[in-house]
């Protein structure tokens, strides 16, 4: 798996853990909706870390709890 379907994954989970949709997840954030819809697209590869980190303050989880999950221990090699 690579970093970009991790983190689409783990925010995915971390929604439905907190029972919310995109967009409150986009509002609590104070980013827009479509940086999230965009950021969710399998089609986008590229991802913010500033974004990233912006949506773990709107959850309310630190940078460090959101990358500490299994997803995240053995991505595949990103050069090919």
């Amino acid at each position: 798996m690579k970093i970009k379907d991790a983190v689409v994954i783990r925010f995915q989970e971390l929604c439905e853990q907190h029972k919310i949709n995109y967009n409150e997840l986009a509002k609590k954030s104070e980013i827009t909706p479509s940086t999230v819809y965009s950021m969710m697209d399998p089609k986008r590869r590229d991802l913010s870390i500033i974004t990233i980190k912006k949506l773990c303050d709107g959850l309310d989880i630190t940078i460090v709890e959101f990358f500490d999950c299994d997803l995240f221990k053995n991505l595949d090699q990103e050069i090919e």
